[in-house]
């Protein structure tokens, strides 16, 4: 059994011409032109459709991609600051506490017993692991930075403002000052 071959002309001068001379000298526009209604037409349309669609979905996951992978970026670079200020607060809201343990040491009701061993403990912690530093002195030059002047009076022996008196101590975390020293200023005449 041979096989045969079928040749359909596209039109009548396609049919004087061979096969092989048809392959070469066929116009794909009138091909084209007859297709352009039916179904394959249709079909090459949908076609170029869902490539747009595909092309827009694969854009809009590229967007998505990039923003997720800035917004992990940031968190990692927000969360050591978002710890220090976690930290912050909890000193802040301690900060009556070691008022109320400084007070009670200058009073002299803080010298032995469980409480000033517990009191201490606190301090130390809170200095050692937190960075934690109650400071003013009496005698410092004034720094409106880390001082709060309440009250101010004039002395003759001072040649610049100096701390007369220490109202309530200043509390710093590292290097922000988380509450300011309250104090009586000398003031030079």
């Amino acid at each position: 059994m041979g096989e045969d071959h079928f040749s359909f002309p596209l039109d009548e001068t396609d049919a004087a011409t061979s096969p092989a001379e048809n392959a070469d000298t066929v116009d794909m526009s009138e091909f084209e032109e007859r297709v352009e209604d039916s179904e394959l037409s249709s079909a090459l349309a949908q076609i170029a459709d869902l490539e747009d669609q595909l092309a827009r979905a694969h854009a809009s996951l590229y967007n998505l991609d990039q923003e997720y992978a800035g917004y992990v970026r940031r968190s990692k670079e927000s969360a050591g600051q978002t710890r220090e200020n976690g930290k912050a607060d909890v000193i802040e809201a301690l900060i009556p506490v070691l008022d109320d343990i400084h007070a009670a040491r200058e009073a002299g009701d803080l010298v032995e017993g469980p409480f000033a061993a517990i009191a201490a403990k606190l301090e130390e912690t809170l200095s050692a692991r937190f960075h934690v530093e109650r400071f003013g002195q009496v005698g410092d030059d004034f720094d409106p930075l880390v001082h709060e002047a309440l009250m101010a009076q004039t002395n003759d022996a001072v040649d610049h403002p100096v701390v007369a008196q220490v109202l309530q101590p200043g509390y710093r975390h590292g290097e922000k000052v988380l509450r300011p020293v309250k104090v009586l200023v000398d003031n030079p005449q």
